[in-house]
């Protein structure tokens, strides 16, 4: 009974710090389109972002130390990882890579209405045999409902 009680508490104890933090939700649009998920934590927040581009999937995850800013307008840096699932059709052959990710960005927190604009850049370094390499490119812009 008392481990019960105890994991109960734990638990209301996560959900009352879960929901105490800002949240934000919308699209990230660049080299492709993802939905976009974020998660304030203390002072810093972490990412989560499912995207599509033609023949690929992409789910990233990443943690953002805010670099500076009055809470407005932030500067924001942090690691990441990345998964990417695509098909080559002509091929008929899928494939998975795996990646360490970093994202560097400003976000722009409109204070008349929950709205949240940022620009950054995620480069990814993947590991797998059928992808390893640098991917640079992906720029995004991205526009979120915050709660």
């Amino acid at each position: 009974m008392k481990k019960t009680l105890i994991l109960m508490a734990a638990i209301l104890g996560f959900a009352v710090v879960a929901s105490a933090q800002p949240r934000a939700i919308g699209l990230r649009a660049g080299y492709g389109g993802e939905f976009s998920y974020q998660h304030g934590l203390g002072g810093n927040f972490a990412e989560l972002d499912l995207g599509w581009w033609h023949n690929h999937i992409n789910l990233v995850g990443t943690y953002d130390f805010i670099l500076g800013g009055n809470g407005q307008v932030n500067v924001y840096l942090g690691p990441g990882a990345q998964l990417s699932i695509w098909n080559d059709a002509p091929a008929n052959k899928s494939y998975v890579n795996v990646g360490l990710a970093g994202q560097f960005g400003v976000e722009w927190n409109i204070p008349q209405i929950p709205l949240q604009l940022s620009l950054d850049w995620r480069p990814v370094f993947y590991f797998l045999e059928n992808g390893r390499g640098f991917g640079y490119d992906s720029v995004g812009l991205g526009i979120r409902y915050r709660f």
